[in-house]
């Protein structure tokens, strides 16, 4: 019976030493989830991150690393970024790993659990940008968005136990910050190179929540995983270049004016379609001004009345001033498109040519429906066709197309060209080409 127990204690001593010799499963590690957001602050990068701070409070993970490197974007869609951030049940951490975090991106950074920065990038520039086109420069307007974003720096940073001066000043006077002045500043965390030296330097470290709770980060054992972005996500980043889209809503809008002066040309019209379509789906991730797309819309309803009415180009002038003035206000919101001010060009030739095309082809319209109708059989005379059977003087030709019985004062031979001189009825009156 010793014996028995014997081997039984050494089976279960050899079992127990496996299994300390066998390293965890994954299903023992810990999650930590990374995106990357190297793109301007929109409603689609928004949303993509959003939804991938979601799935990482879904696996409870251990932590969320936002890889930054950004100029910036929308303060809306930021605004819904750092609620979704400081909401958050993982912790998260925004790491300036690319170039720089400039306006939404530095209040991105100052918002998060973890504010780290890599070597050679920068963070600041916060100041919110207005578009003079709507607003006067210094208006009471400009006071209160800056005064407004000035609140929500020191807000985060005070919240995150930030320098709430330094956070200001970056909104207030465009300040910008190396690492290491962000380091000492105390508007970051951590430098650091990698994800890889974020988990060593934050394993075992407590870190204070937005909520005021704590909690003590372990990360000796996990596993990252990387959320991308869907192909539908990267579709809508395309066409969320402002030039891009005003291309695409002026060409559409030329396309379906061609169907409508030209109807049954069919592929205008689709193209003019599929670009509309596609303009409504960038407004997804563009600050669009529902005024400037009226105005453009007005601009061909112009050109249209144009052929209708006699205006003597009144209305056509008309119709290039809404084009263009449209195109101007198209976009109401220039801090949520940074380089707006370079596609402002692009926007304004694109208009600028499709509102001369626009032009001549109404010029062309109302100058041929000024003419004679050429239209039916009147639009027969002078016409050259092959007479098809001898004419003595009855016979068959071919004209335009079509095949009509004919007549001949003179005798005509099979073959022979002729021309129509006038119609009776559904005959032809024909003579010989000498």
């Amino acid at each position: 019976m010793s014996r028995r127990r014997r081997i039984v204690g050494s089976i279960l001593v050899c079992f127990l030493g496996i299994a300390l010799a066998v390293p965890a499963t994954a299903e023992d590690e810990a999650v930590v989830y990374t995106v990357t957001l190297d793109d301007v602050v929109h409603g689609v990068t928004a949303r993509y991150v959003i939804n991938a701070i979601e799935s990482a409070n879904e696996a409870d993970a251990a932590l969320f690393i936002l890889k930054l490197n950004t100029p910036g974007g929308s303060m809306d869609a930021m605004e819904d970024m750092i609620h979704a951030i400081t909401s958050s049940k993982a912790p998260v951490v925004v790491f300036v790993n690319g170039s720089k975090a400039a306006s939404a991106g530095f209040f991105l950074t100052i918002a998060a659990d973890v504010a780290v920065m890599a070597p050679g990038t920068r963070i600041g520039a916060a100041h919110p940008v207005i578009m003079p086109t709507v607003q006067e420069t210094d208006s009471p307007m400009d006071h209160k968005i800056e005064n407004d974003a000035a609140a929500y720096a020191r807000s985060l940073a005070t919240n995150r136990g930030r320098d709430a001066e330094a956070a200001e000043e970056a909104v207030r006077e465009s300040r910008s910050f190396t690492e290491r002045e962000a380091l000492s500043l105390g508007l970051i965390d951590y430098i650091c190179n990698s994800e890889g030296e974020i988990l060593e330097v934050l394993d075992g470290k407590e870190i204070q929540r937005f909520d005021g709770k704590t909690e003590t980060l372990s990360l000796a054992r996990v596993r990252i995983e990387s959320l991308d972005m869907t192909g539908r996500e990267r579709f809508l980043t395309v066409l969320a270049n402002p030039a891009l889209a005003a291309a695409l809503l002026l060409l559409g809008l030329l396309g379906l004016y061609i169907e409508f002066t030209h109807p049954g040309l069919i592929a205008p019209g689709v193209a003019g379609g599929i670009f509309i379509i596609l303009f409504v789906l960038s407004t997804q991730a563009l600050p669009v001004n529902w005024i400037g797309v009226a105005l453009i819309i007005l601009g061909l309803v112009l050109f249209i009345l144009e052929i209708k009415v006699t205006s003597y180009g009144l209305l056509s002038l008309g119709g290039i001033g809404s084009l263009v003035l449209g195109a101007v206000l198209l976009f109401k919101d220039a801090e949520g498109i940074p380089g707006l001010d370079a596609a402002r060009g692009v926007i304004l030739g694109v208009a600028m040519t499709a509102a001369i095309l626009m032009t001549i082809l109404t010029g062309l319209i109302v100058r041929s429906l000024g003419r004679p109708s050429v239209s039916g059989a009147s639009g027969l005379v002078n016409e050259v066709g092959t007479a098809l059977t001898d004419l003595e003087p009855d016979g068959r030709i071919f004209v335009h197309g079509e095949y009509w019985n004919a007549r001949s004062e003179r005798p005509v031979r099979k073959g022979a060209r002729v021309r129509v001189r006038k119609v009776e009825a559904l005959c032809l009156d024909v003579e010989e080409m000498s």
